[in-house]
């Protein structure tokens, strides 16, 4: 059930009707304990595993379109002045992968040579954390 940018949470899925599907998700997952709430997407501070699709491809394929479990959510963030160098303190915390597994798909249309085969990570648990740039494309200067 969707009203007013509410949505209401099913065992440990939050569902939204397949007609309005609004910017934020089409399918979220969060702890069983919030099973039996409605949760606003406009104020929620957290970390989910969320549906997305993104065009997988690679040189010398097509592209094909895939759906998978990615992370989705805001963390507390907070930044205030010091005194002393670099006059910043801050706490940073991003939504990214605290559990994955790699799933792979056949690309179509590829050239002879080219392997066809395109991996990419499946979240399975999604956490507030720190911003590793080994798994995740981290901004460090504007």
């Amino acid at each position: 059930m969707c009203i007013g940018g509410t949505f209401v949470c099913f065992g440990n899925q939050l569902k939204t009707p397949t007609n309005l599907q609004p910017l934020c998700c089409k399918r979220l997952c969060f702890p069983s304990f919030w099973s039996d709430r409605s949760v606003n997407l406009r104020r929620f501070v957290g970390c989910a595993v969320r549906e997305f699709t993104f065009l997988a491809k690679k040189p010398g394929c097509g592209g094909l379109h895939v759906t998978t479990d990615a992370c989705w959510g805001r963390c507390e963030t907070w930044e205030k002045p010091v005194l002393e160098p670099p006059f910043i303190e801050s706490h940073q915390r991003v939504c990214t992968y605290n559990q994955t597994r790699v799933a792979s798909v056949k690309l179509p249309n590829c050239q002879p040579n080219v392997d066809p085969t395109f991996s990419y990570p499946v979240a399975l648990r999604c956490d507030c954390g720190v911003c590793l740039t080994s798994t995740t494309e981290c901004i460090t200067s504007v």
